[in-house]
């Protein structure tokens, strides 16, 4: 049986082990927990920030930490860090290019039984539009391990977008990460299926089923976009489908659709929330119900390869 674990928690094991480099601190808007920081602060409580119920203000002491020559960590859900804090970010963050990290856990339908308030499903779109930030979002434990350690040696502002739920890994301990370039899980043939996080679960699945082989890309770094990888399949499959955990406008699928429409028009489908607000249940149950799942994956892939 393989073994399922949360990105979050990859990111809690990422950030034990950075803390080994004095530069490294966190920050937790009252979620150290939910957050996976303890074995971080366990072992370096004098480079832990408690900032509470005040995502603007943990912002700002980040940007302030980073200017001093720290690399801060700030910790939250997706629904209060960027959403409650966007300005903060834009300007202080963004504008300055200073070196934060902005990490979310609870992000997307995956957040499960927390609700509609808490399922952040607007963030990478609220994010994207904003010059100078970084936005990766690793598709399981390992993988978030390695992107982690990676976005503290970038220089510059970087979103970790991260999930709750416990899902099985989709790479090794050896896999290769590197920031702004895609993966390909698969090399196929006459349907690229792009996505990212652990919804590529899911499309891993729905594939099983089919007679052939399509190409399948994780899609890791939601910005910068790796066209290249993107391009060179599509040109070879014809066909796109995009699958991600949060609304179908402004997320990874918006920005896949802006790249083919200018450099490669061909069949495209974005699967995602369809401008809605999600609600209380098990991820599996809700990625069922809002058309996430494998079973509605397959039916998209066989309507677009005829």
């Amino acid at each position: 049986m393989k073994i399922k674990n949360s990105t979050r928690s990859g990111f809690g094991q990422a950030m034990a082990e950075l803390g080994r480099n004095k530069k490294v601190v966190a920050l937790s808007a009252d979620l150290i927990d939910s957050n996976k920081l303890n074995a971080f602060i366990e072992k370096y409580p004098k480079r832990f920030f408690q900032a509470g119920v005040a995502e603007q203000n943990m912002v700002s002491m980040a940007t302030g930490l980073a200017l001093e020559g720290k690399i801060p960590f700030a910790c939250s859900f997706g629904v209060f860090m960027p959403m409650r804090c966007l300005d903060q970010i834009r300007v202080s963050v963004c504008y300055n290019q200073t070196n934060v990290k902005l990490v979310a856990t609870h992000c997307g339908l995956a957040t499960g039984e927390d609700g509609a308030t808490h399922q952040a499903l607007e963030d990478v779109a609220a994010l994207r539009s904003l010059p100078n930030i970084t936005i990766i979002e690793p598709c399981d434990y390992n993988q978030t391990i390695k992107a982690t350690k990676a976005a503290a040696k970038l220089k510059g502002p970087v979103y970790l977008r991260l999930h709750r739920a416990k899902f099985e890994s989709l790479t090794g301990k050896a896999s290769l990460f590197k920031i702004g370039k895609a993966q390909v899980l698969q090399r196929g043939k006459k349907i690229t299926i792009i996505g990212s996080g652990p919804i590529l679960t899911e499309v891993m699945k729905a594939c099983k089923e089919l007679k052939y082989k399509p190409e399948i890309i994780n899609c890791h770094t939601i910005k910068p976009l790796d066209s290249e990888t993107i391009l060179k399949s599509v040109r070879k499959t014809k066909k796109v489908i995009v699958v991600q955990d949060h609304q179908v406008i402004g997320g990874l699928g918006s920005a896949v659709t802006e790249l083919l429409s200018e450099k490669y028009p061909v069949k495209c489908k974005i699967i995602g929330m369809q401008d809605k607000f999600g609600e209380s249940g098990k991820p599996m149950q809700l990625w069922q119900k809002y058309g996430l799942d494998s079973t509605n994956i397959l039916k998209e892939i066989k309507s677009l390869v005829k």
